[in-house]
């Protein structure tokens, strides 16, 4: 066997030293990237691969600022932006929410099985778009953190498309390959029962293990938890009026409260005095329809906010000892008529209140030096308003959610994996059927009208992209490619063909698979199909072996892709959300291929005979 060539031996040496980069962390994840890219494009504009112009290498190196994958995970962010934004997946959070409510394992496995079931039938990476801001909101709402839940998410869609042919692009690659070089074809479900056989196996270490291996990224607060007061009122449209609050008390938030209850039912015009964090006043105001604030100017906020296009803010803001407000109620303050802006409940110091909430009801909430407002409008309303009557405002204002642009965005977002999956109705010269878009074109679609339609702002999308995602994104694309047309992958190939020889067919199975894994894992998955599929052909002609079920273990190999981000798009999806280190890919993903490569190595020998 010959030695590799120059350009294939310096792409090796490259790529072990960028995974070495990457594992230990330092420098970071972008800078490694960065340096990769450049270094890729200078040296091949000094020593170009052969057959092609200096100026080649440059494209090699920068085409994955262009690559299609790139632009789908961008879209794909910008389309989960306007998820968040609109508030269109609180209705399953809500759901999913009293699963958990009721069991955090419960609704763990409840989660990992639904991706699973979901993701055999429905591409991917549509499943995990999906999924993500359900668990990202639902770690908001005091679930288990998402570093601890999106991996072992994203594991097990990936273990499900890989369940059935449509389930990855990259399945559909692999047995496009095999038949063109002479396989039967393979159906839909054909080796789905090897596959849910070998989840069975890895679900326990999903479900139990991984978590737990997974650190707690949620960022740590500066300050404690403020709880604010306020007085709610019952309305006739309220979902309180002619309840007792035992019917009402199981569907509360847990950082919500009442500080007074009726002695009967719920009354229209009823005044009781409540208390939450902003989350949970925010939520039990929602669910019971009730009003803190005077109706009149809420709904002057949200008609200026829909005529203006300018997104509603909730902001907290200090009384300072100069301020008007000192020693005024709410009521007698005249916030809501001179700035436009409505007070939503205040935060009073412990100090104050002496430990005795019963003392903010006494002085209907009278305001103090350092009591701290949850105020609600719009800019033109919230400076002056801090500016005039001495107000400190404190940094982490939030948007409140165009709830109106929902369910427009949810129909745009489900359009856009309709697209992907099941495929767009076309009339023909053979009648009507379906023609499947591409992932890139459905989501570029998506995000375009996303913009549009104004669920999404022009402004707003740095909020959406993550950098680090998009250099790691693009420096994995030209690492694959560089691996790839240097020949590297194809000597690998050879070296592996020819050691092979000497083992039994179940070593040979688990060879390839473990093979075609690290390939997809540094290199693509696409790379690997490409490389590893043509080998599985030549390997069953000359040891004698059927091909299908080495064909099968490149097509399983594939899809191990849980051991560092740049495996494949869903794992850079996950990175910024649970904001992971390189090595927690590592950490939870080795363990995880190598039960995989082993059930599935075992569930093929016996399933074929070998």
């Amino acid at each position: 066997m010959d030695l590799p060539s120059f350009h294939a031996l310096a792409a090796m040496i490259m790529t072990v030293g960028v995974f070495v980069a990457f594992a230990r962390g330092k420098p970071s994840i972008e800078i490694v990237s960065l340096f990769t890219i450049a270094l890729i494009g200078v040296g091949l504009y000094f020593y170009p691969l052969p057959d092609t112009l200096p100026t080649d290498g440059l494209t090699l190196a920068f085409a994955g600022f262009g690559h299609p994958a790139l632009i789908t995970i961008c879209a794909l962010m910008i389309m989960g932006r306007g998820l968040v934004v609109t508030g269109a997946l609180e209705p399953a959070a809500r759901v999913l929410e009293r699963v958990w409510k009721l069991n955090a394992q419960l609704g763990m496995l409840v989660s990992l099985l639904l991706a699973m079931a979901l993701s055999m039938v429905v591409n991917d990476t549509p499943v995990l778009v999906l999924l993500m801001p359900i668990f990202v909101a639902l770690a908001q709402r005091g679930a288990m953190p998402a570093s601890k839940t999106l991996i072992p998410l994203n594991a097990a869609v990936l273990i499900g498309g890989m369940a059935t042919t449509i389930g990855t692009s990259t399945n559909l690659l692999v047995v496009g390959i095999a038949q063109d070089l002479g396989m039967r074809q393979l159906s839909v479900f054909h080796y789905t029962p090897i596959v849910l056989t070998a989840a069975l196996v890895a679900l326990p270490y999903l479900w139990l293990v991984m978590p737990r291996l997974l650190p707690d990224n949620t960022p740590e607060r500066t300050q404690t938890i403020r709880r604010f007061f306020s007085h709610l009122r019952v309305t006739p449209q309220s979902e309180l009026a002619g309840r007792h609050f035992d019917e009402i008390a199981g569907r509360l938030p847990d950082d919500f409260r009442f500080e007074e209850r009726p002695g009967g039912a719920f009354e229209p015009g009823q005044r009781f005095l409540i208390s939450g964090t902003h989350d949970g006043l925010e939520s039990a105001i929602r669910m019971l329809r009730g009003q803190v604030a005077p109706s009149w100017v809420i709904d002057q906020i949200v008609g200026r906010s829909r005529k203006r296009r300018e997104d509603i803010q909730v902001v907290e803001m200090v009384v300072t000892a100069d301020s008007r407000l000192v020693g005024r109620t709410l009521a007698s303050s005249g916030i809501a008529d001179r700035y436009g802006v409505a007070v939503l409940g205040v935060h009073k110091p412990k100090s104050l209140l002496r430990g005795d909430t019963n003392a903010a009801a006494a002085h209907d909430l009278r305001l103090a030096e350092g009591d701290v407002l949850l105020v609600m409008g719009l800019s033109d309303g919230l400076e002056p308003f801090a500016a005039t009557d001495s107000l400190l405002q404190l940094e982490g204002a939030r948007e409140v959610p165009r709830r109106s642009k929902a369910l427009l965005a949810a129909a745009i977002m489900f359009g856009a994996v309709a697209l992907a999956s099941v495929g767009l109705p076309w009339i023909g010269a053979a009648g009507l059927y379906l023609v499947k878009v591409p992932i890139a074109i459905s989501a570029l679609a998506g995000a375009i009208v996303m913009f549009v339609t104004g669920c999404v702002k022009f402004d707003r999308v740095g909020r959406a992209l993550s950098a680090k995602v998009i250099v790691l994104v693009a420096a994995s694309i030209a690492i694959g490619r560089i691996v790839l047309e240097s020949g590297a992958a194809g000597w690998l190939g050879e070296a592996l063909a020819l050691g092979l020889q000497y083992l039994p067919p179940a070593g040979v199975l688990m060879a390839v698979m473990l093979f075609v894994t690290v390939l997809t894992n540094f290199a693509s998955n696409a790379t690997a199909a490409t490389v590893g599929t043509p080998i599985a052909f030549a390997l069953a002609n000359e040891l004698g072996l059927p091909e299908e079920p080495l064909v099968l273990a490149v097509l399983f190999g594939c899809n191990l892709c849980y051991a560092t981000p740049i495996a494949y798009q869903t794992n850079m999806l996950i990175m910024a959300e649970g904001s992971y280190r390189f090595g927690d890919y590592m950490k939870t993903g080795v363990p995880l291929v190598l039960i995989m490569v082993t059930t599935l190595s075992f569930l093929l020998v016996m399933t074929y005979s070998l």
